[in-house]
């Protein structure tokens, strides 16, 4: 058996091996050498931000996305064409600044309530990405809260080298951006690596950042409800086979054991409903002699781990899918797809090419809230992305002349955690 860090050092893909469902994933996003994030990722930027004031409804709107998006790719192909370039936005690329001003709204006016002024004003964000969320946070705080601006210091953790190296290059762009240069430290670091206790108050940001943490594959047994743990071999071609065990690892079986005793909610799990139905079902012709695989989020039990040890004062708010269209089968089933000559590629398994797809997960924040209290002890508030921005943002700066509001109306799948 090889797990992911022992693959961190490989620069081609590993063949002739045996791994787990979880280590098979992270490789594949997040190798340093061939995973989705070191080396296929990029990330949309739409220039100048959209005039949504002058755009009649959203009809308009997502064409000039669309248009936008021609144009970016298109400049991207006349350097280098890539049939295979792997492309995908964000809400903080589409809607700068707001969105970000939005954060730093929510950021400074809790700082005030609890630190201020006896504390600074610490941000680690996970998974920056261009680096905007960052600017526009800090762009906010300096023009409209320079006291609090004064005793901001905002950290990156990024795990991609390419990343980390554009997010610094965005800070040297224009005088305006080099001024926050003494606020920032990128740290190219996976979060996972983290061994440095953080004893000061501070805000966690991880927006768009668990719906690609590694998950666990369980099946189960349909008469013993005995749970299986996934695993995939790879053979000497390069090709994949999964197959289930009874041997559960210490990481699957405790989070197994966290979710049994800290779930106050009932949750959906192929074990749920009448055992009786059950059996009956498994009795039949043709009927598979175990349940369809659930995907345990183990890497998002281990993240709770690090920001409760190393980071015990800290304030976490994450916003993520809590739905997905086009998900493979099984329960909190992922998306798995790619992009080729610029369409969507979906595929029904997350055993592909290492590197060349993505693999993202719905968040069940029903069950995500209360393992991360069962492990922090903290206190939690969960709310729709919009309901987040109704609160924080001012929406009448993304309203279109007919009165919708694309800021509002996009990631009715997305829903937002934060400690109180």
């Amino acid at each position: 058996m090889v797990t992911a860090d022992i693959l961190r050092a490989r620069t081609e893909r590993p063949k002739r091996v045996k791994m787990l469902t979880r280590d098979f994933i992270e490789d594949s996003l997040y190798n340093p050498n061939y995973g989705y994030f070191s080396k296929q990722v990029v990330i949309f930027s739409p220039g100048e931000p959209f005039d949504f004031h002058n755009m009649r409804d959203e009809i308009e709107f997502n064409n000039v996305l669309g248009q936008r998006y021609t144009e970016f790719e298109n400049q991207l192909d006349a350097v280098a064409p890539n049939d295979t370039r792997q492309l995908w936005h964000t809400p903080t690329e589409l809607f700068r600044p707001h969105y970000g001003e939005a954060i730093a709204r929510y950021l400074v006016e809790n700082y005030k309530l609890s630190h201020h002024p006896y504390h600074d004003l610490v941000i680690y964000e996970l998974g920056a990405g261009n680096g905007t969320l960052m600017l526009n946070i800090l762009d906010h705080i300096r023009d409209v809260y320079p006291d609090v601006y004064d005793r901001t210091k905002f950290k990156i953790i990024e795990i991609s080298s390419s990343l980390a190296a554009l997010q610094t290059s965005q800070l040297k762009r224009t005088a305006s951006t080099r001024g926050h240069t003494d606020h920032v430290e990128v740290i190219n670091q996976s979060i996972f690596d983290w061994a440095t206790y953080v004893p000061e108050q501070c805000w966690i940001l991880a927006l768009e950042v668990f719906d690609n943490f590694a998950h666990d594959s369980i099946r189960y047994d349909p008469f013993t409800d005995q749970p299986m743990q996934g695993n995939v071999l790879i053979d000497n071609n390069g090709d994949f086979y999964d197959f289930y065990t009874q041997e559960i690892d210490p990481i699957a079986s405790r989070f197994l054991r966290v979710r049994e005793v800290a779930c106050s909610q009932p949750f959906d799990h192929p074990l749920k409903g009448s055992r009786l139905i059950r059996n009956v079902k498994a009795r039949l012709p043709f009927a598979a002699n175990l349940t369809l695989p659930e995907y345990i989020p183990t890497r998002l039990m281990q993240f709770f781990d690090v920001i409760h040890n190393y980071f015990p004062h800290h304030r976490l708010l994450t916003g993520d899918f809590h739905s997905l269209p086009a998900t493979i089968k099984g329960f909190n089933a992922p998306v798995v797809q790619t992009r080729y000559q610029r369409r969507v590629v979906p595929v029904g398994t997350p055993f592909v090419q290492q590197g060349f797809f993505d693999i993202l997960f719905p968040t069940d924040f029903i069950v995500m809230e209360d393992i991360y209290r069962a492990i922090t002890g903290k206190l939690t508030r969960v709310s729709s992305h919009e309901g987040f921005l109704r609160r924080w943002a001012y929406v009448e700066d993304t309203q279109t002349r007919s009165g919708e509001n694309p800021m509002l109306s996009w990631y009715k799948n997305a829903s937002v955690m934060s400690t109180v």
